[in-house]
This record gives C-alpha cells, structure tokens and sequence, in this order.
C-alpha cells in the first residue's frame, strides 16, 4: 500500500501557509496531534514525578509512555532511553562521562562524514583526557563511508568510535553492522548519530549494532528535545556526574534537573502519529506498525526523491553531491555559475523553502570542496508532495536555467 499523502497532509496546519517544505532535515512540521498533546500535557495539573497526587502520577505516566514510545520506535529497552534538551547536549554529557574513563594513549575515531553533534563532543573530550583522535574519511566521489575506512583505523586502543547512520548532509548512509563488527572485534564502544537516519528508516538498534544511539524526535514530527537510547546494562557501568539528591537509577542518573513533560507527551504522540500510517492500521503491536509505516514512508520518500534526481539531471548547471548507493531522501547539489544562497532565495521568493549552507556537517563540506559555505540542500519528508516537487523543479529551471 501506498502513503496516503493528501489524508497526512491534512494533519499539518503548518502546510496551510501553502510553501512547499524541503527542509525537513533541518526540522520537520508537527501534526496537529503532536500540538495538542503538547498543550493538553503544558494545560493540566502537573507536578513532580510522583505516586502520591493525581498531578504526580500524570508526570510519572507521561514519562513511562515517552520511553515505551521511543523504545518502540528504535527497537530499544525503555530502562534504557535517556531524554535530553538535545541531541547534541545528550552526546556532550556522555562525552564527558566516558572521557573519564580514559587514559593517555587511549584512542577515538570519528569521520569526516558526521555531523558536528558527533565529532566535536569526542574530539574535545579526547584532548582533554590525552587520548588521540583518528579521522575516517568518506570517499567524496561517491559519498560512501566504507567500512573499512574505519575498520583501518582501530587498534587495541581504540575505546569508542562515532559513526552517523545517515549524513544530514548529503544522505550517506553507512553499513552500520559491518562498522559495528569491526568495533565490536576490539572492545570498543560505537555511538551512532541517527538524528538524519530515524526520519526516513526503521531503525532496529541490535541490527544496526549501536551501543548508544542518539536522535531528535523534532526530525520525525515531533517536539524540539533530544533521545539517548542505549542498553540498561551498559548504562549501569557509566556515572555521570549528577546533584547529590537526584536518583541513581538508570536511566534517570542521566537526566539533569526536571524533564519537560510537555515535550515528552509531544514525542509519544509523534511516535503514535508515525504507527498510525501503517498499512496494518491496528493490527499488530505498535513496533510492528512502525515499521511498516516507516517501510511506506521510505517507499513515498524514495519515489520523489528519483524524480527529483531525473529533473536535477536535466539542469546543467546542477552538480549533485548526494551518489551513495544507500542513502536518505536528501540532496546536495550546488549550480555551477550560480551562488548558493541566492538560489535558496530564489526559491524561497516562490514560497519554496529549501536551506543552503554546510548545516554543522563542516567536515564533509569541505572535504567536498564546498568550504564552510555548503550548497543547497533538498530534503523530503513524509508530507512532501508531488505537487511539491513540481514547483521545485520549476523553479530551479527558471532560476537556472534548463
């Protein structure tokens, strides 16, 4: 079965406005439902978690629901999702957390192809605690991260290597599980970035092989926070350093200060907003309907994004730096003779909206030569249409020519 577009679209009022949105990897628009259920939590009697007042145990039970919902979505155990104010403040905490447990000479890996979220929390904390750095490069003609560029690279003293599932810049998407083999075969630790990746793919945690896997369910419809999924038994081996009243328990000893309920309410609702586009409709458990909606989601994704690619090729002046064989429905593609910027201003004067720039993934626009500038970047999401793409195609013909 096919994604009903037009019934998802109705969701949104943000689409009301009318633009056509390429910047889904940026942030997505959130349905209705994500915004009542953020409202109605934001509206109600709350309080401190707790098991004593009704404002108590609301508090409790919406927590309980986001960590079952994100441990759905990402195959995960919910004593082992951590919730965070974002991506990158989650992935800086554990930086520093598991620094602590290095010694000089220690080594880290990190690549070229991550976003920055995933290489200068670990760059930073190795300087401090004396370990080294090794940089995995991607082979920029094809955008692939193989993995032996990483495999190459680990030693016995190798204790963690960073690795995105899906660059946010030009879509790459890595054999994690072969990574995860060859990191695994030293005893080091693999932390994945799958901010890019959890918006377009069903993410299974054990298959991919990560040991801690982060993302922002803000890419996926819902509210701005940010996740750490990882097993309950390898948090329990890591101290964070936390207030002296706060809980030991995992995955509590993670989060600092009070979490935001309204935002984790939000986040439960996008992963129900997610399982209600399966095919299944309410067969099945809610992890066997996000998957396959998320199955469906690929499937609508990758169809658009092959037409997008068939009407870039017929622009000469377009140059796409999105060619690995696996990848996202992201693209990066630069106009020769024509400024970036002022072809996304182009386009945003049509009411298209479609971002230029390096979008923190500094590393990898300049190891394609794009500097600190980037390119523009055409993005999908589950919301984008057909209609969409034809105004996008138009308007970068008459922008561009061709």
């Amino acid at each position: 079965m096919s994604l009903d577009v037009d019934a998802l679209r109705a969701h949104f009022p943000a689409l009301k406005e009318g633009a056509a949105h390429f910047d889904g990897p940026g942030g997505s628009q959130v349905p209705d439902v994500v915004g009542a259920a953020v409202a109605e939590t934001l509206t109600s009697a709350i309080a401190n978690r707790g098991t004593t007042t009704r404002a108590e145990r609301r508090a409790e039970q919406v927590v309980l629901d986001a960590r079952g919902a994100m441990a759905d979505l990402l195959g995960a155990d919910p004593r082992g999702v951590v919730f965070g104010r974002s991506m990158t403040a989650l992935t800086y905490d554990m930086a520093r957390t598991l620094a602590a447990t290095w010694s000089p000479g220690d080594e880290v890996v990190v690549t070229r192809l991550d976003h920055d979220a995933n290489i200068r929390p670990w760059v930073q904390a190795a300087e401090r605690a004396g370990a080294r750095v090794r940089w995995a490069e991607f082979d920029t003609r094809t955008g692939e991260l193989p993995a032996h560029a990483v495999g190459d690279l680990l030693t016995e003293r190798t204790r963690l290597v960073a690795v995105t599932a899906a660059s946010n810049l030009i879509g790459t998407r890595p054999d994690l599980p072969a990574i995860a083999d060859l990191v695994h075969g030293t005893g080091a630790l693999l932390y994945v970035d799958g901010v890019h990746y959890t918006a377009h793919v069903g993410v299974d945690l054990r298959e991919l092989g990560a040991d801690l896997f982060a993302c922002s369910p803000y890419k996926f419809m819902g509210p701005h926070c940010g996740v750490l999924a990882a097993s309950p038994e390898l948090l329990e081996t890591l101290h964070p350093d936390k207030l002296l009243p706060s809980t030991n328990e995992v995955p509590e000893r993670f989060e600092l200060g009070t979490l935001p309920y309204e935002l984790l309410a939000g986040t439960t609702a996008a992963v129900d907003f997610i399982a209600a586009l399966s095919p299944l409709a309410e067969a099945g458990s809610r992890r066997t309907r996000l998957l396959s909606a998320m199955q469906v989601v690929e499937e609508h994704e990758d169809r658009l994004r092959r037409r997008i690619e068939e009407g870039l090729a017929e622009l000469p002046a377009a140059v796409v730096h999105s060619r690995a064989a696996r990848r996202t429905p992201t693209l990066l593609v630069r106009f020769e003779g024509h400024d970036s910027q002022a072809v996304r201003n182009g386009l945003a004067e049509r009411n298209i909206n479609a971002p230029a720039g390096s979008f923190y993934a500094i590393e990898a626009s300049r190891a394609l030569g794009l500097g600190d500038g980037g390119a523009v970047r055409i993005g999908l999401a589950p919301y984008t249409s057909d209609d969409d793409v034809d105004r996008l195609l138009g308007a970068l013909g008459d922008i561009v020519g061709g």
